[in-house]
């Protein structure tokens, strides 16, 4: 199974013994017997595509033919991270098909079948393949350019460096390398519920910039990479980076109503978005019909794939499907002006629309997405308020402070607070919130149940009206701890 950008496999073989003019006659014929289709023929080699099926993706076939050996490679023209062995099985059909035709084919009908191929080879000078393979170094920098703006490329390089910048950032603060925790993640402007609904909107766009350790980043900024050399040249600037940030949004929305208490990051979302777009360009005569149902399969699997993958729990599909849809609505919206580039009032219009649909989207969901975790914070805020308040009421008591004041403190103060912890917490099990942190507001009010009783029992000390025998305040007080640790374990 190959892995890469794109996956491929290679593979070196000899001449066998045919000329070059032999073996390209030969390899023709081997892959008009396989059903793949020529684009390209010289006395270098040639470059063929697999047949295009449903739900297949397809690879591109490279045969360079020297003096010495043939170079063999084929590739995956598609967005797949893996190819599942496919490149590899290519070269193998080939190699097999060729080494039996091999044994039914004189050297001559191979010259004959050479030179009815010749008047439609490319011309020596013009051809490629003829071509040295690029050295290691210009394949380096071929690659870095990839990370460089320029003409026609110029927003997704920008995301991807800025990604990767704030990553390194992430790591140097201290978040881990393979898997930051869940503190360094909001902390970074991860997308939570509680908190982006409760003032914190820039969640929603800092969210699709942040990466959950460096393989989400990696996968993450492979598909960007891809996505962006394919739609930005079509797109432009303007609606590349207006698609890319919408659709973020879009995808922190669906990720907000739909996880009520956990962390949301990643590029995935915004990513999903513009390959929504690019489906719904798809769908168009926009692009050119060959190059369109190929594209069309390969992205279509790709999409599909990583939903079904998403459906596992493992990722936040909710951000895929929202990116997605948002996507294909902008693609939509951006048709007219991408039919008619010679009207600029349309690629504004579009972009303007676009942004609005997603404002007044966001508005409703803040407005109508509930937040119950961010009422139950709110909650434990005045929890913590009437606990400070309860425990206190020591602080300024001494021995020699008169019973009476004693009694006030204890009963009017004390036990009050302890009531008002207990009435806040049984507004805070009201709530729609996961049993876990029910279990932990019951937990809270058999302490604060425990405090009213061992201050009751206090009181009863001071009026002098406890009973002869063992003093009762070490129970308690073992009681209470005993509840405290258990709290602090399931923190």
């Amino acid at each position: 199974m190959a892995i890469g950008f794109p996956p491929k496999h290679t593979q070196a073989i000899s001449l066998d013994g045919l000329t070059p003019a032999q073996f390209l006659a030969i390899s023709v014929a081997t892959v008009q017997d396989l059903g793949w289709s020529i684009s390209y023929v010289s006395d270098a080699g040639l470059i063929a595509f697999t047949a295009k099926k449903l739900f297949k993706p397809t690879q591109k076939l490279t045969i360079r033919i020297t003096d010495e050996q043939v170079d063999l490679r084929s590739e995956s023209i598609g967005s797949e991270l893996f190819d599942m062995g496919r490149n590899k099985m290519n070269l193998d059909q080939f190699t097999d098909l060729l080494a039996e035709k091999r044994t039914n084919s004189s050297p001559e009908q191979l010259e004959q079948a050479y030179e009815e191929l010749k008047p439609g080879l490319v011309a020596s000078d013009d051809d490629d393949l003829a071509k040295p393979p690029a050295t290691a170094r210009e394949n380096w920098a071929s690659f870095f350019l990839l990370f460089i703006p320029r003409q026609g490329y110029f927003i997704t390089p920008i995301l991807v460096d800025l990604n990767i910048a704030i990553f390194i950032l992430m790591v140097i603060s201290g978040a881990n390398f393979f898997m930051p925790g869940v503190q360094s993640l909001i902390y970074w402007g991860a997308n939570v519920r509680m908190l982006t609904l409760d003032g914190q909107w820039w969640r929603i766009v800092t969210c699709c910039f942040i990466h959950i350790g460096i393989f989400h980043l990696l996968l993450n900024m492979y598909a960007l990479l891809y996505i962006g050399l394919l739609l930005e040249p079509q797109l432009g600037r303007r609606r590349f980076a207006a698609a890319y940030l919408l659709t973020g949004i879009t995808a922190s929305l669906a990720s907000l109503y739909w996880h009520t208490n956990s962390a949301s990051a990643g590029a995935s979302g915004a990513i999903f978005g513009m390959y929504g777009v690019f489906l719904a360009l798809l769908t168009t005569n926009l692009i050119e019909k060959t190059r369109r149902a190929a594209l069309l399969t390969s992205i279509g699997i790709f999409v599909g794939y990583n939903l079904l993958f998403g459906a596992s729990g493992v990722v936040d599909n909710a951000a895929h499907i929202g990116g997605l849809i948002g996507g294909i609505v902008i693609g939509y919206l951006y048709y007219p002006g991408l039919v008619k580039p010679g009207k600029p009032g349309l690629l504004y219009s579009a972009i303007a629309v676009a942004a609005l649909l997603v404002m007044t989207t966001t508005f409703l969901a803040f407005a109508k997405i509930p937040n119950e975790y961010g009422l139950y914070q709110k909650k434990m805020v005045s929890f913590d308020h009437y606990e400070k308040r309860a425990l206190g009421v020591f602080k300024k008591l001494n021995s020699d402070t008169p019973k009476e004041v004693w009694r006030h403190a204890i009963q009017d103060s004390g036990i009050y607070y302890w009531n008002q912890c207990i009435r806040v917490l049984d507004e805070a099990n009201e709530l729609n919130v996961s049993s876990n942190v029910k279990q932990r507001s019951d937990a809270l009010i058999q302490y604060c149940h425990l405090r009213i009783q061992s201050y009751s029992y206090f009181y009863k000390k001071i009026e002098g009206t406890v009973g002869p025998g063992e003093d009762s305040t070490a129970i308690y007080n073992t009681q209470i701890s005993e509840v405290l640790q258990e709290l602090k374990n399931d923190k």
